[in-house]
């Protein structure tokens, strides 16, 4: 059963991971010009609202990361009565993934909240930083699975 229990948490982490990095990239896609099919200001305008439902969507998946992350340890914890017994690199990879859920989550936020009176060169900040947010986030699951 805790087996089954880690697969299903394993299932939804992986979905999250995948809406992280495919909203950021697409968001980043969408504020380079897309197909580029129309003018700059015309283009940013258009993408507006795409943009804005990209942002709340990482935020929603940032939130899963983070919640399913903590299952993986409260499965083990109600199956064994503890923790789970990780250490060096994948401690060092665990605190990266929180950082990464924990700044991306804050940056969706924000971008929904504040975008409207911002510069076109910040929003493409935004995109970039939450692109690496996720590759980085991604990659450190890896060093955390196979180091603990």
């Amino acid at each position: 059963m805790q087996n089954f229990i880690y697969a299903l948490i394993q299932v939804i982490h992986n979905f999250g991971a995948v809406t992280v990095v495919a909203a950021a990239a697409s968001a980043l896609w969408l504020s380079r010009g897309g197909l580029g099919l129309l003018r700059d200001g015309e283009l940013m305008r258009s993408n507006a609202v795409v943009q804005s439902r990209l942002a709340w969507l990482m935020a929603i998946a940032w939130a899963i990361q983070a919640a399913s992350g903590i299952m993986f340890g409260l499965t083990t914890f109600w199956f064994e009565g503890h923790l789970p017994d990780i250490h060096g690199i994948a401690v060092d990879a665990l605190l990266i993934k929180i950082f990464c859920a924990l700044t991306g989550f804050i940056l969706a936020v924000s971008y929904v909240k504040l975008h409207s009176g911002w510069p076109t060169k910040k929003q493409l900040l935004v995109w970039q930083t939450s692109s690496a947010l996720g590759v980085v986030a991604l990659s450190s699951a890896a060093f955390l699975r196979w180091f603990s």
